[in-house]
C-alpha cells in the first residue's frame, strides 16, 4: 500500500547542510543543468525542488516518490496523514469528493492536496486568532 517507487536519501552531513542552507537563504531561483543544457523549471517543479533542498539544508533525510492521480482511500489517508476510517467518513459526508470504480472508492490526488491546503489555511487562521490574545472569538475543538 505504498506510494509509487519511493527513494530515500539520507540526511546530508552537517557541513554540507549548512553550505546548502546558506545558498538557499532568501532565494528560490533554481537553475537546472541537464547534460550541460540550462532548463527553467515550471513553478510547481521549482517549488518541489526548493522544498527538497530546504529539507536537506535542515539536515533531514528525504523520501521522494511519485503518486498516482487516482488514489485508493488507504493511499489518500497515508498521504494526508489521517486514518483510513476518518477519510472514509469525510467522503461519506461529501467533504472530500470520491469516485467509484465498481464498489471501490478512488480519490483524486488534487482533492487530497486541496483538502491539505485547506487544513493549513485553517490552522494558520486559528493560530492568528490565538496570537491575538483570544479576543476574536472562542476556540474550536474536534
Amino acid at each position: 500500500m505504498a506510494l509509487i517507487a519511493p527513494r530515500v536519501a539520507p540526511a546530508l552531513p552537517a557541513e554540507d547542510a549548512l553550505v546548502l542552507q546558506r545558498a538557499l537563504d532568501g532565494g528560490t531561483d533554481i537553475t537546472v543543468f541537464v547534460d550541460g543544457t540550462v532548463h527553467r523549471l515550471p513553478p510547481q517543479a521549482r517549488d518541489a525542488v526548493v522544498d527538497l533542498l530546504a529539507r536537506f539544508s535542515r539536515g533531514e533525510a528525504v523520501t521522494v516518490s511519485s503518486v498516482e492521480e487516482m488514489l485508493t482511500t488507504s493511499q489518500a489517508a497515508e498521504l494526508a496523514g489521517i486514518s483510513h476510517t476518518y477519510l472514509r467518513n469525510m467522503t461519506d459526508r461529501g467533504e472530500i469528493p470520491v469516485e467509484y470504480r465498481g464498489t471501490h472508492r478512488r480519490i483524486r490526488l488534487a482533492a487530497i492536496m486541496a483538502w491539505l491546503e485547506g487544513q493549513k489555511k485553517k490552522q494558520a487562521a486559528e493560530h492568528a486568532e490565538t496570537s491575538d490574545g483570544g479576543t476574536s472569538g472562542g476556540g474550536h475543538g474536534k
